[in-house]
């Protein structure tokens, strides 16, 4: 496997399903500091905000709902399944997973890619107060709101891999 590949295969998933930001970033050429989790999530963010909208779409729509389907089928990435069960997403009673998929549905309906959250840390009545008040920005707002969850979730996750 050539440095690259390897590269690719060891960072590829910091941003959901979207190894081509990590390959993006190795052609660009690593910074010194790529050894740090900062210093390579600085590398990889430059790839990704210098994609087009479409590409950006792109990683908004790899995300998985939160509290969603996939996750009650075990259908997550290992990241997203660490994340959500971290939040107590895993462990929703009845009506909070009802209000969960209202939300996605609704969200989703509005902006048309699912409700991003770093939600590392935080409690399922802080993510609903989050999802409650975000589902009423208007679409750039959103946009620009979801894609800077998904800088700081790839930062959350090299800071895991990496010193």
């Amino acid at each position: 496997m050539s440095g690259r590949d390897a590269f690719i295969a060891r960072f590829g998933g910091v941003f959901e399903h979207s190894p081509w930001i990590a390959g993006a970033a190795w052609d660009a050429g690593l910074p010194p500091d790529a050894n740090t989790a900062e210093g390579l999530h600085a590398a990889l963010v430059t790839q990704f905000r210098a994609a087009g909208r479409e590409k950006r779409l792109g990683v908004l729509l790899a995300h998985p709902d939160l509290a969603g389907r996939l996750a009650v089928r075990g259908e997550l990435t290992a990241d997203s399944t660490a994340e959500q069960a971290s939040a107590g997403l895993d462990k929703c009673t009845p009506q909070e997973y009802a209000r969960f998929q209202e939300l996605n549905d609704t969200y989703k309906a509005r902006f048309g890619f699912p409700f991003i959250l770093a939600v590392r840390g935080l409690t399922r009545a802080a993510i609903l107060d989050n999802f409650e008040a975000r589902v009423g920005n208007d679409a750039e707002t959103e946009f620009a709101t979801a894609t800077a969850q998904v800088e700081r979730i790839a930062l959350l996750r090299l800071k895991e891999m990496l010193p």
